[in-house]
C-alpha cells in the first residue's frame, strides 16, 4: 500500500505542476489553439527536461526510484518548481527508491531543559515548539495564552493545529483569514508527508483529517507544499479580538524535526497592542487561577 501511495502522489504531484505551467511560460511556441492539457504536455517536459519521452512517462507514473540527482534537478527547472516543491520531488524520489529521506532520526521523547529555557526566555513574544505532524509540543506564557482555545475543555495533550483548525466547531473563527490558513496548513502537511512518509502518527492524523473534513480533502488533493519560515498570521482570540502578528519559524538543528515558532509585533502597530492585551489577560488569568487554586475546595470546605 505504500508503494501505491507513492505513485499515486507522484503522478499526482508531477501532473499537477505540469498543469500550471503554460508553453508561453516555458518559452515553448503554442501551436494550434485546441490543447487537451491545461499546461505542458509530457512530451514538452521531457523536452525541456533534456530526457526522453518514454523516459519521462515513466517518471510520472510514479517510477522515480531509478531517476538521478541530475534528472530530477532538469525537471524541477523544466516545471519551474520553487525549492518547496525542488526538496519535495526529491523527498517523493527517495520514498520510491526507500532511501533514507531527509531528517531520518527524527526526535523522540521530551523537549531538552536547554530548549525549554530558550522557549521561556521569550516573555515578550508568544512561542511554541512543534512538529511536523503540527502538535504543539511546547509554549512559553504568551504562546499558551495565545493558542488558548485549543487547550480548552481539557483537551488532551499535544494538542493539535491541524485537528483543530479542521475539526473543531471553533477552529474557522479563530483563523480569521480562513483560505490562506487553511493552505497553509495542507500544504505543511503535505511537506512533511514527502519528508517521513513512514510515519504511522502522521498518516493516521491525515487520513482522518481526509475523512472527516470536506475542506481538508479537496486541499490535500491539489498537491501543494510549502516552506513556511517566516510571514504573518492573523488570529480571532475568544479574550483579545484580532491579532495580526509576524512569525519566524526556526528549526532546531539538534531536534530534527521540530520547529520553534515566534509571533512578534512592530511597536506602534495594532498588533503590538494587541499583544500587550494579551499579556495583561494571561497575567490576570494566571493570578485567578493561582488564587482558585490556593483557595479552591479547602475554602469551600471551611478549612484555612
Amino acid at each position: 500500500m505504500e508503494c501505491v501511495s507513492t505513485q499515486s502522489d507522484i503522478r499526482e504531484f508531477l501532473a499537477s505542476r505540469r498543469a500550471k505551467i503554460t508553453p508561453q511560460q516555458a518559452g515553448l511556441p503554442a501551436y494550434g489553439g485546441n490543447r487537451r492539457v491545461p499546461g505542458l504536455r509530457r512530451e514538452e517536459v521531457a523536452l525541456l527536461a533534456g530526457v526522453s519521452i518514454d523516459y519521462y512517462v515513466r517518471l510520472e507514473r510514479g517510477r522515480l526510484a531509478g531517476a538521478s540527482e541530475e534528472v530530477l534537478d532538469a525537471i524541477a527547472n523544466a516545471l519551474q518548481l520553487d525549492d518547496a516543491e525542488r526538496a519535495h520531488l526529491h523527498d517523493l524520489a527517495r520514498a520510491a527508491a526507500k532511501r533514507p529521506v531527509r531528517r531520518t532520526k527524527r526526535a523522540r521523547g521530551p523537549l531538552p531543559d536547554s530548549v525549554l529555557r530558550v522557549l521561556n526566555s521569550m516573555s515578550d513574544s508568544p512561542a511554541f515548539v512543534r512538529n511536523g505532524r503540527l502538535d504543539i509540543l511546547a509554549t512559553n506564557r504568551l504562546g499558551r495564552a495565545l493558542y488558548s482555545p485549543l487547550y480548552a475543555d481539557n483537551a488532551p495533550e499535544p494538542v493539535n493545529i491541524a485537528r483543530y483548525q479542521f475539526l473543531h466547531p471553533h477552529g474557522r473563527d479563530f483563523f480569521p483569514d480562513w483560505e490562506e490558513s487553511l493552505n497553509t496548513t495542507v500544504s505543511l502537511l503535505r511537506t512533511e508527508a514527502g519528508r517521513a512518509p513512514h510515519d504511522s502518527d502522521l498518516t493516521g492524523l491525515i487520513g482522518e483529517l481526509v475523512t472527516r473534513s470536506e475542506e481538508f480533502r479537496t486541499a490535500w488533493a491539489k498537491h501543494n507544499v510549502r516552506l513556511h519560515h517566516t510571514g504573518r498570521k492573523s488570529f480571532r482570540h475568544p479574550a483579545v479580538g484580532v491579532l495580526a502578528l509576524d512569525f519566524d519559524a526556526m528549526e532546531l538543528p539538534a531536534q530534527p524535526g521540530l520547529t520553534l515558532t515566534a509571533y512578534s509585533a512592530e511597536p506602534g502597530t495594532p498588533g503590538h497592542d494587541a499583544l500587550a492585551l494579551l499579556a495583561s489577560w494571561s497575567a490576570t488569568t494566571a493570578h485567578e487561577e493561582a488564587r482558585h487554586e490556593h483557595h479552591g475546595p479547602r475554602a469551600q470546605l471551611g478549612e484555612p
